[in-house]
């Protein structure tokens, strides 16, 4: 079992870094390309190289839940908050991917047939929201692992603010606009204030 489970984690980092480097090539880099990029290499990159990307990236996000799932069930949760809070935020991470990026990513390549405007802005929301996720979610796994425990109970109150602040975040990624978190620069900073919020909520209240 401690074989399973060293394999499981390692299969857990490798997935993880595919997934999240992917995710930060799509918000950090290849928008910004898009944006500068003539109309000939846009079509070609958006025909030949995007849906590569894609590809490892919901598959990516695929092995991340898998192998998550299954360290949370074989190591167990109970004991600390962070990893609870950073582990729901990867659960809707991977939710992002499968039901709003994927999606909507299929009309904006053209594997759908579709409004590419609307679904483009769909797509964008979910992928700054999981970009303003990550920072705090990778803190929570870490530190889970890494001297940051607390002794937790879902009646506590920090424990439950934190989670009602990452299910106002998910609610604005599915209805709401993406304000301060539209450019590179305001999600990276965003990104790092939410992961002050989130544990300092969870470990002083």
């Amino acid at each position: 079992m401690q074989f399973l489970e060293f394999i499981t984690r390692w299969g857990h980092v490798m997935f993880g870094v595919t997934w999240v480097g992917l995710l930060y090539y799509f918000n950090f880099i290849q928008g910004a390309y898009f944006a500068e990029a003539t109309a000939d290499a846009k079509a070609d990159a958006t025909k030949k190289l995007a849906p590569r990307a894609l590809w490892w990236f919901r598959w990516g996000a695929m092995g991340t839940l898998l192998t998550g799932l299954y360290l949370l069930y074989a190591l167990g949760a109970g004991s600390s908050q962070y990893i609870l809070i950073g582990a729901s935020m990867g659960i809707l991470m991977f939710l992002n991917v499968w039901l709003i990026i994927w999606p909507n990513q299929q009309i904006v390549i053209g594997l759908k047939q579709g409004d590419a405007a609307a679904a483009g802005a769909k797509a964008l929301l979910a992928s700054r929201t999981n970009t303003l996720f990550s920072a705090p979610m990778l803190y929570g796994m870490l530190a889970s692992k890494h001297g940051m425990q607390i002794e937790y109970g879902f009646s506590g109150l920090g424990f439950l603010l934190a989670i009602g602040i990452i299910a106002l975040l998910e609610l604005n990624a599915i209805f709401g606009k993406t304000g301060p978190i539209a450019s590179v620069k305001g999600v990276i900073h965003a990104s790092l204030g939410l992961t002050v919020v989130l544990f300092g909520v969870a470990h002083y209240l």
